[in-house]
């Protein structure tokens, strides 16, 4: 019986181009996988690298069963489940180390060419930033340069990088074609599983310390592109999560109401702006105090937050405007203001009782407020980005012991004190002020930015801003949150002003990526409306761009076609006349091969018919000498004789 057809074995030189290959394929994944599971998929690649380079045979089947299962373990660990974005991208960077671990011939290295493009697209579900861009382009490459020297072993690594840098060049202007054409929708084209939207950034509650992890991170929460000048830094508050209720530690929301137009009436000086917010998962827009009534698509919340109709769970970009001096909550619901005065009994006795002398001490309730805020002031109460854990009392150990607290811990403890006085309070999270890109124009605004302060109502006054971080330091609202902190206190590199090239690289990262994020990532429905209308479609509906995306992709795949099909070399009369007596030898069975010599081939021919072997002679002999030796004077003459000659020739 015929032994069955196999693979041939992966040459070592295949296997590190394999092993680079992958390598490529897994490094975007780290950061975003368990440690454990980063570790295991780093060793296992290492594991693969000394088995090529040993030429040592493959771990048994049992072997990589059991990592297999520790895999399984380490990703319920972290996860609890195995199906979602998360957990399935964690199983998938360990099933490519471990595909390459069985991999013996040069099928299966096929198959593990195949995982690392699933790794491919797994990349743009973490992130669609043009790092990620790079990242998959590289591995793409590497790719294609695999497989070409798997199917064509003695390539070397110039000549396989250059088939593959080949091939993608070809599919550039395809690739255009389908970005520009393809049909925007307004949505997602298929379902997400509910851990693929991670939230970032603040959350719907606050205790001491939530803001300030926040603090160390430098990633971008949101841009803003202000039309003409902008505003001044004290009035540049981003309003996010309004905190009402209190238990005694923990601020959290109180759900309200929400309309399509703001209750109060915009008034006073307005900043127009184009807001690029990044995906956070929440549904509010964190818009600077306060929106006027020309919002897009958002709704009004009772606590003058702005929102969006769905969660954040890709960048957006809306058209704003903010009027900061307008008089908001001038009538506020009575309900809204019981709210904003409950406190927990038996919580932060020492505050209360502050409270309750400030109250007695002071009948007008601005008064109470001014008085608070002296007080806060003459405390000595030291901004830091490390401040002491505190206990359940936090806001009696931060005014009256520690003394050393971060932006929530000044916002809590005023509406504390507030409260216990009689003036409705509540905490207002979000952020305060930005860093003017001087490259692109963009106010970026960082995670590093976020900040709480607090909101007083006052009769005929309505709700008013009252930041008690600014009393204990100033230069916070001003200039930023470097200087505000003291001088001993370590920033995390990206965030410091004092290294001058570090910023200027930042700037010019940050601009590049916004114009990324605009004209790639943001090139939705609206925008390819735009472009169509410039292009003389005003009405392109999907039919139309379906068939506007079909002849372009066809004309370049016709052409492509026409590039390469294979053309059949022109021949001179000598050639002719050769190919006529190669051909009347192939009648008799004696075809040329294409490596044979025309002496080669005469020789051969000559043996199998001594009767012509003359005429054969003869004929070779002639051609070689009118086609590789010198232009004779005669050569019409030589050349009639030996057509003559192939004419005569009938083996």
């Amino acid at each position: 019986m015929a032994e069955p057809h196999r693979s041939p074995p992966l040459p070592r030189a295949a296997g590190y181009f394999l092993l680079v290959t992958a390598a490529l394929g897994l490094a975007p994944f780290l950061p975003y996988l368990p440690t454990g599971m980063s570790i295991l998929a780093a060793l296992l690649l290492l594991w693969h690298g000394w088995l090529v380079h040993q030429e040592a045979a493959s771990p048994s089947r049992i072997t990589l069963l059991l990592i297999a299962a520790l895999g399984v373990v380490l990703t319920l660990n972290e996860y609890h489940m195995l199906f979602g974005k998360q957990a399935g991208l964690s199983l998938l960077a360990m099933l490519l180390p471990l595909k390459l671990l069985e991999t013996r011939r040069r099928r299966d290295a096929r198959a593990a060419l195949l995982l690392c493009c699933f790794l491919l697209s797994g990349q743009f579900l973490n992130a669609q930033s043009m790092a990620v861009a790079v990242c998959v382009l590289l591995c793409a490459t590497a790719i294609i340069a695999t497989s070409a020297k798997l199917e064509q072993p003695g390539l070397t690594l110039r000549s396989a990088l250059d088939t593959a840098l080949r091939l993608l060049g070809g599919a550039v202007p395809l690739m255009l074609v389908l970005f520009i054409l393809f049909p925007r929708i307004d949505g997602p084209l298929w379902g997400m599983p509910l851990d693929a939207y991670a939230g970032t950034g603040l959350s719907d509650a606050m205790q001491p310390g939530s803001i300030s992890n926040l603090i160390p991170s430098g990633e971008i929460a949101f841009r803003a592109e202000f039309e003409g000048t902008l505003p001044p830094p004290a009035q540049r508050y981003w309003r996010g999560p309004v905190l009402t209720e209190f238990d005694g530690r923990t601020w959290k929301i109180r759900e309200g109401g929400r309309r399509r137009q703001p209750d109060y009436l915009p008034q006073g000086p307005a900043y127009h702006y184009t807001l690029t917010l990044e995906a956070h998962n929440r549904n509010w827009l964190l818009a600077m105090d306060y929106p006027g009534a020309d919002a897009p698509d958002a709704l009004y919340g009772d606590d003058l937050v702005l929102f969006a109709r769905r969660p954040v769970r890709s960048r957006i970009r809306t058209t704003l405007s903010a009027y900061p001096a307008t008089a908001v909550g001038m009538q506020e619901r009575a309900s809204t203001l019981r709210a904003a005065l409950r406190l927990p009994p038996a919580s932060n006795p020492r505050s209360v009782a502050l409270g309750a002398a400030l109250q007695a001490r002071h009948a007008d309730p601005a008064a109470r407020v001014a008085a608070a805020i002296d007080f806060m002031r003459n405390a000595h109460l030291a901004y830091t980005l490390y401040p002491p854990l505190l206990g359940q009392d936090s806001a009696d150990e931060f005014l009256f012991d520690s003394k050393r607290g971060f932006c929530e811990h000044f916002a809590s403890s005023f509406a504390i004190l507030m409260r216990a006085a009689g003036v409705p309070a509540r905490v207002v999270t979000g952020y305060q002020g930005g860093e003017l890109n001087p490259l692109d124009g963009t106010l970026v605004i960082r995670q590093s930015d976020a900040h709480a302060w607090t909101e007083v109502w006052l009769a005929g006054r309505g709700w008013m801003r009252v930041d008690p971080t600014a009393a204990s330091a100033p230069r916070r609202i001003d200039d930023g949150l470097a200087s505000a902190l003291p001088s001993n206190e370590q920033l995390p590199l990206m965030l410091r002003q004092d290294v001058e090239w570090l910023r200027n690289l930042r700037f010019r990262w940050e601009a590049l990526n916004n114009g990324w994020n605009q004209w790639v990532i943001g090139y939705n429905a609206r925008r390819q409306l735009e472009l169509m209308r410039s292009l003389g479609l005003p009405d392109a509906d999907w039919h139309q761009l379906a068939g506007l995306l079909a002849a372009c992709a066809g004309a370049w795949l016709a052409w492509l076609a026409i590039r390469l099909w294979p053309r059949r070399a022109r021949l001179d009369a000598l050639d002719r006349c050769w190919q006529r007596a190669c051909r009347k030898l192939a009648r008799r069975g004696l075809r040329r091969q294409t490596w044979e010599t025309p002496k080669d081939f005469a020789e051969r021919a000559a043996c199998a018919l001594p009767q012509h072997a003359d005429a054969i002679t003869a004929i070779a002999e002639a051609y070689t000498t009118l086609r590789y030796g010198p232009t004779a004077q005669d050569h019409a003459r030589k050349l009639a004789a030996l057509e003559a000659a192939v004419q005569q020739f009938r083996p």
